[in-house]
């Protein structure tokens, strides 16, 4: 997914949430998409996938296949689910270099990031470090130099 296709899927996130009267209607239609996600497999729930630091389990896998990475995840909270799911279901199928060039600062945008509790925004911090961490490592991989350039932005 070249960056112009990121940029798209953000915008449609944008409108699909605008119209949302509030926060807390907000967070009610993640939670909801966090029910409908496929759910980690056992064996991927362990001490070497989870997420460090989040007061609920939160186990993150990432995967780098056919020049793109794509992004799953599992919590024991739905709501720490809903907003990591968010943030895997967003970047999943993207490029390194969109990834690197579109953080998502536009969740304030959306109304999302402002309204969490700190162990949430944490969650989605330290999620959105691993996608970073991620993209980084194979962009560096296929444009050596680039993962380096787009970190220090």
């Amino acid at each position: 997914m070249p960056f112009a296709e990121l940029e798209e899927k953000k915008n449609a996130l944008l409108g699909d949430l605008q119209f949302l009267p509030d926060a807390y209607a907000r967070l009610e239609y993640l939670v909801d998409e966090a029910r409908d996600m496929e759910s980690l497999p056992a064996d991927l729930c362990t001490e070497e996938y989870r997420i460090e630091g989040c007061l609920s389990n939160l186990w993150f896998v990432a995967d780098f296949r056919d020049g793109r990475c794509h992004f799953q995840c599992q919590a024991d909270s739905l709501v720490v689910k809903s907003i990591a799911g968010l943030l895997c279901r967003f970047y999943s199928g993207a490029t390194p270099e969109a990834i690197l060039n579109l953080d998502p600062s536009f969740l304030r945008e959306a109304g999302i990031s402002e309204h969490l509790s700190s162990n949430r925004r944490n969650a989605l911090t330290r999620v959105w470090s691993r996608i970073r961490a991620c993209a980084e490592a194979h962009a560096a991989k296929t444009h050596p130099g680039i993962g380096a350039q787009q970190a220090g932005q």
